[in-house]
C-alpha cells in the first residue's frame, strides 16, 4: 500500500508500507518567509497556510535545503531524534541544525524496509543550474515504488531514472519558478508533458510545487489546461496508489 499526501508546494507525507516519510517541509506560517529575490513579484511566502493535518511521521525526507524545501521553522519544530534523510553535502548542516540521527544518502539507503536510491537532478538551466546546485531526487522502492523528482528541469537524468527503476508513481515539481533573468528552474507545464509522456499511460504522474510561492509563475490552473492525464492535488488531498 501507497499513498502520497500534498500539505503544500513540495511539502508530503508519502507512506510506503507502513512507514510515512515526512518530505521537504516547509512549516512557516504565511509571510513569514520574504519573497524569493530576482522574481517577477514580491509577495511573501508562504502564499497559503499549511492545512490542518496530523504531522504523524516515521522520518524527514530532504531533497535539498533551499528554504522552500527546508526552512527555519522546521528546523525549530521538527524533533531533534527523528531520522533525517539527505543529500551527503547537507548532514553537517543538520547537525549544526541540532539533529541528532542525520542520516546522508550517497548512492542509496534502506530505511525500514525501504531502499531510498537518491537520483540526479538539475534545478534550472546553465550556469544558473550550476548555482542552485546541489539537488536530488529520490526513488523510494517497497511494494510501490516511487519516484521523486524533486526541483528539476527536465533533462536526460529523468527518463534515464524512470526507465531504469520503473516506477508506479511519478511526483514532478511543477510550477516554472523563475527568477527575472533566464529559465525556469523547475518544471514548465511543458515539461510535465513530457514526463507524461515518457511514463505508461497507468502510472500517474502527480504535480507539486504550485501556489505557495512567489517565484513559481505557472499555476495548477495553467498546468491543467496544457497537459492531460496529469493529478494535480489540492492542498491537503491525499492520492492512493
Amino acid at each position: 500500500m501507497a499513498s502520497i499526501r500534498l500539505l503544500r508546494h513540495a511539502t508530503l507525507l508519502v507512506e510506503l508500507d507502513g512507514t510515512t516519510l515526512l518530505v521537504d517541509p516547509m512549516l512557516s506560517s504565511p509571510g513569514e518567509i520574504p519573497p524569493i529575490p530576482n522574481s517577477p513579484n514580491d509577495r511573501e511566502n508562504p502564499l497559503v497556510a499549511l492545512p490542518e493535518v496530523d504531522l504523524d511521521y516515521d522520518a524527514v525526507l530532504v531533497t535539498h535545503r533551499h528554504r522552500d524545501h527546508f526552512d527555519d521553522a522546521a528546523a525549530e519544530q521538527l524533533p531533534a531524534d527523528v531520522p533525517i534523510l539527505c543529500q551527503p553535502v547537507e548532514a553537517d548542516a543538520f547537525e549544526n541544525d541540532g539533529f541528532e540521527d542525520v542520516r546522508p544518502v550517497e548512492d542509496s539507503i534502506s530505511f525500514e524496509g525501504i531502499e531510498l536510491v537518491r537520483t540526479p537532478a538539475r534545478h534550472g538551466h546553465g550556469d544558473l543550474a550550476e548555482q542552485m546546485a546541489p539537488v536530488s531526487g529520490f526513488v523510494l522502492a517497497g511494494e510501490e515504488t516511487l519516484y521523486l523528482a524533486g526541483d528539476t528541469v527536465w533533462y536526460d537524468a529523468v527518463p534515464e531514472t524512470i526507465d531504469a527503476h520503473d516506477p508506479d508513481a511519478v511526483v514532478v515539481n511543477a510550477g516554472a519558478a523563475q527568477f527575472v533573468e533566464g529559465e525556469p528552474i523547475t518544471m514548465t507545464p511543458e515539461e510535465v508533458g513530457e514526463v507524461r509522456a515518457h511514463v505508461d499511460d497507468d502510472v500517474p504522474v502527480i504535480a507539486d510545487h504550485m501556489d505557495a510561492i512567489n517565484h513559481c509563475l505557472a499555476t495548477r490552473e495553467d498546468l491543467a489546461a496544457a497537459v492531460d492525464d496529469v493529478t494535480i492535488p489540492a492542498d491537503g488531498e491525499r492520492i492512493e496508489l
